[in-house]
């Protein structure tokens, strides 16, 4: 990707942790997703190569460290490739 920031609601919905961008929006709406340890309420917060996403899981905490923006919403492996999980 060109662009060496993403909103965090696309990034969500991109890397397969949302299903939808409305879901991604409610998630960080809602105070439940960290980025570098801050709480973020607004979903346009920028994220970039190398930030650090707390985000609730099935019950848990997952913890990971973005190693690629993706450009398009693709299969799971693809979606996979853009992070890393620290936790």
């Amino acid at each position: 990707m060109a662009d060496t920031t993403l909103r965090i609601d696309q990034f969500l919905c991109l890397a397969r942790f949302a299903k939808t961008r409305s879901v991604a929006k409610a998630l960080v709406g809602e105070g439940h997703i960290r980025l570098d340890g801050r709480t973020i309420h607004k979903s346009s917060a920028q994220v970039r190569v190398g930030s650090v996403l707390g985000l609730p899981v099935g019950g848990l905490v997952r913890v990971v460290r973005i190693e690629a923006l993706p450009d398009r919403r693709g299969p799971a492996p693809e979606a996979r490739a853009c992070y890393i999980d620290l936790v």
